[in-house]
């Protein structure tokens, strides 16, 4: 029996991926490191407030109810930055705030793919709501998906960073070592997410399983869609897709 709730999803390219599930634990301890930091945040952006509206006061000191208006726009400013702190990393780093990256946790959607914009949003909009009276907490654990009220709306998951599987567990051509060094050395590998190197791993784990047409058809795919992120402008034409893609997964596993 696992100790870790682990779920399997199949992507558009119809490859299936298995997940762990971040757990309660890791997900508890993302929080109070987001929290602090958000925390230190505030208070500077609150000292600044106050001192700016200590001034207003002084300039304007005849205009009707100007206390209650600056403390209006300092709650309006505190829950924005509340909201735009979990908006901003989760954006910006593909479903990652720094406590979530110091955790080794990251958000992504019900289909694999990286979270956006929108779904970012309804997770920090709802996630007043989850902090209420720890609903949250009590959904992550009774539910199988361990999904939050935010994570319901927003058809999202929290997941556990996959960790590099080693090469040894299946066959890699010595061609794709010197193919991978090259890659490091002129490719931005840190654009591929651990889901697009998950989906590259489950291919050449399974490639040998495929009839010979999907596995032309499949690889073709996964090497464009590979070569596409990581801003690659074509393959050399002595590159086959499948070394393509064997040489991008030792080349991602060596990037610092």
């Amino acid at each position: 029996m696992s100790l870790f709730n682990r779920i399997k999803i199949r992507t558009p390219e119809s490859v299936e991926l298995e997940f762990t599930l971040a757990g309660i634990g890791n997900r508890t301890i993302a929080l109070v490191v987001d929290y602090l930091i958000w925390g230190a945040v505030l208070i500077g952006v609150l000292i600044f407030w106050g001192v700016l509206s200590f001034q207003l006061q002084r300039y304007f000191p005849t205009l009707d109810n100007i206390e209650l208006w600056l403390t209006a726009i300092a709650i309006l400013i505190s829950f924005a930055v509340y909201t735009g702190y979990f908006v901003f990393f989760e954006t910006l780093w593909q479903g990652q705030t720094p406590g979530k990256r110091y955790s080794k946790i990251r958000v992504i959607r019900d289909d694999g793919q990286p979270v956006g914009a929108t779904q970012a949003i309804l997770r920090a909009l709802i996630r007043p709501i989850d902090d209420t009276f720890f609903i949250g907490m009590l959904l992550i654990i009774l539910t199988k998906r361990e999904k939050r009220l935010g994570d319901l709306i927003a058809g999202t998951l929290v997941i556990q960073e996959e960790r590099p599987i080693a090469a040894s567990t299946f066959a890699i051509s010595t061609e794709a070592e010197s193919l991978a060094d090259q890659l490091l050395a002129t490719q931005n590998l840190n654009a591929l997410l651990p889901n697009d190197f998950a989906v590259i791993r489950e291919y050449l784990q399974r490639r040998s399983m495929l009839a010979p047409e999907a596995r032309t058809d499949l690889s073709l795919k996964l090497a464009r869609q590979a070569r596409d992120l990581i801003e690659m402008q074509e393959l050399p034409f002595q590159m086959t897709p499948d070394l393509f893609l064997e040489a991008v997964y030792l080349a991602y596993q060596k990037r610092d």
